[in-house]
């Protein structure tokens, strides 16, 4: 495959399975064993936890080698950060919210994510280890995809 018509995409799919490291656009780096790449996001395995990252908040990728994989079938290409994240609010999975708070920063909030709109999310923020409950949610915070950062979660939840 000639290198001018290869994108990104093409090298994540072609280290799938690879241990790679992602800086995002705050200075996190995240570590892990890249395990899904999607139209808008990909997935690391990292121990116990997967990483949910948005490639738009993705400053560098290292260790993706020089294989590159052709593009996914149109079905997957329509399946976005959305998708992803409506997954998420169905399985109630707890998450960690890492947000972009400035190009250099980011904050982090916990919760389960409630409602997923076309480019934004409710999430219900809750106190480390509360189950989510209606009487357990401390506030509920609209969070535009823009400012994203990366999600943090238990790994087996479909990310």
């Amino acid at each position: 495959m000639e290198m001018a018509v290869i994108d990104v995409s093409d090298r994540l799919r072609g280290a799938i399975g690879q241990k790679i490291d992602v800086t995002l656009r705050s200075g996190t780096q995240v570590s892990g064993t890249l395990s899904h790449v999607g139209s808008e996001s990909l997935v690391l395995d990292e121990g116990p936890h997967q990483w949910l990252v948005p490639v738009t908040a993705v400053l560098t990728y290292r260790g993706l080698g020089r294989q590159a994989r052709a593009g996914q079938s149109t079905a997957s290409q329509r399946l976005g950060l959305a998708s992803a994240l409506r997954m998420l609010a169905r399985d109630r999975a707890e998450l960690a919210v890492h947000l972009l708070e400035s190009a250099r920063e980011e904050r982090m909030m916990r919760g389960v994510i409630d409602r997923v709109g076309r480019d934004h999310f409710d999430l219900a923020v809750m106190l480390p280890g509360e189950v989510r409950r209606s009487g357990n949610v401390a506030s509920v915070a609209t969070i535009p995809f823009q400012s994203l950062a990366a999600l943090r979660s238990l790994r087996g939840q479909d990310l």
